[in-house]
């Protein structure tokens, strides 16, 4: 009992050292339970993963291949790590042949998927940036349409992820939503996803999954970063001081559109099946005796017309349908969203904070048109820049057309399921 007494006796005469004492063990103890808990999740993923390697193959089927792009300087240089330490081991159990090619610097990807061969499935290992220089690349090859039929996985591996919610369950922890998106790719359920084709005046096109977005409150994030030193106040510092060096930030823009197609139904690939001898024979004279009536050609639709609206906006966005891939819809179509012009200086402010969060978010008092395709004009004098699946490229007029079900990428049951239950 004297002991315990001298115990706290000494705790209570160094009260600040016990303190400091108690702050680091607890946050030891947290940072150490979280390594054990990241452990399990591993643990628990190649375990499953090990089921797929299992399975046995026919004697003359091969290994699948898998090409992975694997950027190294994702996530601040962290995502070969964690590559390495949550997604490769849970392919080679699977007994996925990987080749693993690294990017050295910034739109080699697009040059790498030039030069690659045929695989069986091709796997992205990073954030926005990768994604789209991946797909740029695919969609720019000679034999694109060939080549675009190769399924996708993206391991969400970067900074900036927006696909990623589209694919894969949502998780705050970083190891759970690799191992997830990893094991989707084992799976192999697909879902077709809109491409958007960006093209200026003089350089090669440029595709996006997500859509384009310009404007005042883009320009505002792209700084919202050089205001770190004061944390979770930066956004809204970013805003107000963008506001008091100009006011109002309103952009003109003209944007030529035409209407939306409708989607034509999903096509069912049947095997076909060769009918035996008679059966072949009677439609030979069948044909023979009572030939079939040749139609004559359908009579050419008349070309669409193009229709031509002049917005002022904070801002403007033109994204496809991708964040909900599997809600069907009657046309093909992209939409373009345009911000009223009148916010006040709060209004600005509180806007951009929530797009801070969401950057697709966008209020209910703006424009939103539904088109099949469309021509941005912007003024001579206008500069800035777009930002095309959070990457960034000179303004200009550009045209921007919908390649509609022209990836296919792969996504997780669970998530499926979500947007499904979102949809109804």
């Amino acid at each position: 009992m004297a002991r315990v007494v001298k115990v706290f006796k000494t705790l209570r005469n160094h009260w600040k050292k016990s303190t400091v004492a108690v702050c680091v063990l607890s946050y030891g103890g947290h940072w150490l339970y979280g390594k054990h808990c990241d452990n399990i999740l591993r643990r628990e993923a190649c375990l499953e993963a090990r089921e797929f390697g299992r399975q046995q193959i026919r004697p003359q089927e091969q290994l699948r291949k898998a090409t992975v792009i694997l950027n190294p300087a994702a996530c601040g240089g962290k995502a070969n790590n964690l590559f390495e330490k949550n997604a490769a081991p849970i392919l080679h159990l699977a007994g996925v042949e990987i080749t693993v090619v690294k990017t050295d610097y910034e739109g080699q990807a697009k040059k790498l998927i030039d030069l690659m061969e045929q695989t069986d499935m091709l796997i992205v290992a990073g954030g926005d940036g990768t994604l789209q220089e991946v797909v740029t690349g695919m969609l720019r090859r000679a034999d694109q349409e060939a080549f675009s039929l190769i399924p996708i996985g993206f391991i969400p591996l970067g900074s900036s992820n927006s696909l990623s919610p589209s694919l894969h369950l949502l998780s705050d922890n970083q190891v759970k939503h690799i191992t997830s998106a990893t094991l989707s790719i084992l799976k192999g359920e697909t879902v077709p996803l809109d491409v958007l084709q960006i093209k200026g005046d003089k350089d090669q096109p440029v595709f996006a999954l997500m859509g384009l977005r310009w404007g005042a409150f883009r320009d505002v994030a792209a700084k919202i970063s050089k205001y770190w030193y004061l944390g979770p106040l930066k956004t809204m510092a970013a805003h107000w001081f963008s506001t008091l060096r100009e006011w109002p930030q309103v952009r003109s823009v003209s944007v030529s559109y035409l209407a939306p197609s409708v989607r034509p139904p999903d096509l069912i690939i049947e095997k076909y099946v060769r009918p035996n001898l008679l059966n072949r024979i009677i439609r030979r004279l069948k044909n023979y005796w009572s030939p079939p009536v040749i139609e004559p050609p359908p009579e050419e639709e008349p070309e669409p017309e193009w229709e031509e609206e002049h917005l002022s906006t904070h801002e403007l966005m033109i994204k496809t349908h991708n964040n909900n891939p599997v809600e069907r819809r009657i046309n093909d179509s992209l939409m373009i969203c345009a911000e009223p012009d009148n916010f006040t200086v709060q209004e600005f402010i509180t806007v951009g904070s929530k797009k801070g969060e969401d950057p697709s978010l966008f209020t209910k008092h703006g424009i939103n048109l539904e088109v099949g395709a469309c021509h941005l004009q912007l003024p001579e004098d206008t500069g800035g820049f777009y930002n095309i699946d959070n990457e960034e490229y000179e303004a200009m007029p550009v045209e921007v057309t919908l390649l509609p079900r022209k990836l296919r990428f792969f996504i997780s049951a669970e998530r499926r399921e979500q947007l499904l239950a979102q949809v109804q």
